[in-house]
């Protein structure tokens, strides 16, 4: 197959910002399935997370190939894989809920102010951030392999660093 080299005609502000809300939408939605998935989950045995894990792998490819095809598909797929990470996770959350409630509902609002915040960052913003997107993906990489070289090696104070660059 060969790739359409032509450049796509430059979309209008309005057009961007349907399209931001379109996509804040579904993270709403598939953090919602998420949810409901991590709740039907709540009494599953941990081993049955890894099949859940694999099965939302699954997902993830099937949802790259489904997105040149159909929407439809392609957000069934998407609002699929969050339930299935939802059932993945469901043990582990139980597991915290049993042992330190405080710590989940944390997370949990912390994640929602970290996503609801950026959103409207944003939104909000005027500028093409685009440009930015190979040295974040970069960084993202680097805070990775941090958080495995420090799951095996004593750094001091290494999670301190890590929470400071999450």
């Amino acid at each position: 197959m060969i790739a359409d080299t032509t450049a796509s005609p430059a979309i209008t502000r309005d057009e961007s910002r349907a399209l931001f809300a379109q996509t804040m939408g579904l993270v709403a939605i598939t953090t919602a399935f998420f949810a409901l998935g991590a709740y039907l989950g709540r009494d599953m045995a941990y081993q049955w997370g890894w099949l859940w894990f694999i099965a939302a792998l699954v997902c993830l490819v099937a949802l790259n190939g489904a997105v040149r095809r159909s929407e439809q598909l392609a957000i069934g797929l998407l609002l699929t894989f969050g339930l299935v990470m939802g059932l993945a996770t469901a043990p582990t959350i139980a597991y915290y809920v049993s042992t330190n409630p405080q710590a989940v509902w944390q997370a949990g609002g912390a994640t929602a102010l970290f996503i609801a915040g950026f959103g409207a960052a944003g939104y909000a913003t005027r500028r093409d951030l685009s440009n930015l997107a190979r040295l974040l993906f970069v960084a993202l990489l680097g805070l990775i392999i941090f958080g495995i070289v420090t799951i095996f090696v004593r750094i001091p104070n290494g999670d301190l660093i890590y929470v400071c660059w999450d």
